[in-house]
């Protein structure tokens, strides 16, 4: 089957199951709606010709340890009816990374952050190609074949650099990542603070928009995500070297690091640098052990380090008791004890502290 020509037939199968009559479509068509058919050239892959029987026996793994593979990497049942050479040659090197020694339960740990990594990057890759080339061409009134033709050959263009790029960070991130597990180590060993397996110990800050759902009453969605955008910019920007952006969720930032008194820094200083007619941050630190599962952390130290941003005033950096004994011997920072405050979840009070700059 043609690769093009399949790939339309299964766009216009889905919309045909959705209501939509041959005539809409075809409009649709002409408007240039549907003007993907010689991307799917450029990305085409070998047919399936392995069964899931095959496939198993080619590389030594258990048909059940395939589905789960698959199933972290978020491809899901169907895409195992029929396997590609390409499919059976990462299904080897995945045997072979399980035959070295590689624990199962972090290679399926592994194996789920890279397919919701690299879904995220296609997602994006698509939808701001859409909103950024394929829509305004569609209201130019550029007609359909012309559409195609262009969004070919911007992707012809722009496609191959896409895996250097993607090779190059990874190599970039793993050194880094490398160079804070070997620190992580050691200073753990000094303390003393093993934690216990399977978890890390970590400063964990929440940070999130003061007034951010009157903001979008306000001002507009556009207004308040252009807030949000420049917020987490500025989060980013500014991260000391061992920590990172675990997530965000709406105007919410959750930042891990190792370093208690450089993100409680780091607090500090991003809250004097925000600019005038932003909506001020409110900001949340606490330090203690992480459960660490598919690259994201869970835990009870984790879920109150959530519930003392909520506590915190726009503009305030509220830390807790652990923070401030790391923290409070270092120059530039101060600490104004608030007391002991009941968080929702917790039945034992937590202490808090408002920390700010030393001229603060």
């Amino acid at each position: 089957m043609d690769s093009v020509g399949g790939g339309l037939r299964a766009v216009v199968a889905r919309l045909r199951a959705r209501g939509h009559t041959l005539e809409q479509i075809k409009r649709a068509s002409d408007n240039g709606q549907l003007a993907v058919g010689p991307i799917e050239s450029l990305l085409d892959t070998d047919e399936g010709r392995h069964s899931l029987k095959e496939a198993a026996r080619e590389t030594g793994l258990d048909p059940d340890l395939i589905r789960r593979i698959y199933a972290a990497w978020g491809l899901g049942s169907p895409s195992l009816a029929a396997l590609s050479d390409e499919d059976l040659q990462m299904l080897k090197y995945q045997a072979a990374i399980l035959k070295a020694g590689f624990p199962l339960p972090a290679f399926l740990q592994v194996q789920r952050v890279y397919g919701q990594a690299m879904a995220q990057i296609a997602d994006a890759e698509v939808r701001l190609f859409h909103l950024y080339v394929h829509e305004p061409l569609m209201r130019e009134g550029v007609p359909g074949v012309q559409i195609a033709e262009e969004m070919e050959g911007l992707t012809r263009d722009t496609l191959p650099f896409a895996t250097p790029l993607m090779d190059y960070l990874h190599g970039r991130f793993l050194a880094h990542f490398v160079e804070q597990d070997v620190i992580g180590h050691m200073e753990a060993d000094l303390d003393d603070q093993t934690p216990q397996e399977g978890r890390l110990r970590v400063a964990i800050a929440f940070a999130d928009l003061a007034g951010y759902s009157r903001l979008t009453v306000e001002r507009g969605d556009e207004e308040a995500v252009g807030a949000v955008e420049r917020f987490v910019e500025a989060v980013e920007q500014s991260l000391p070297p061992d920590a990172r952006v675990i997530k965000t969720l709406g105007d919410e930032v959750m930042v891990v690091g190792s370093d208690a008194s450089a993100l409680t820094g780091w607090a500090v200083d991003l809250q004097s640098g925000i600019a005038s007619g932003e909506p001020p941050p409110r900001i949340g630190v606490h330090y203690g052990q992480a459960l660490y599962r598919d690259g994201d952390y869970y835990g009870q130290d984790v879920n109150q380090a959530a519930r003392v941003v909520a506590r915190a005033a726009g503009g305030e950096v509220l830390v807790t008791r652990p923070v401030v004994d790391i923290a409070a011997t270092v120059d530039g920072l101060e600490f104004h004890r608030i007391g002991e405050v009941g968080l929702k979840g917790f039945s034992e009070p937590t202490e808090l502290f408002i920390a700010s700059g030393s001229s603060g």
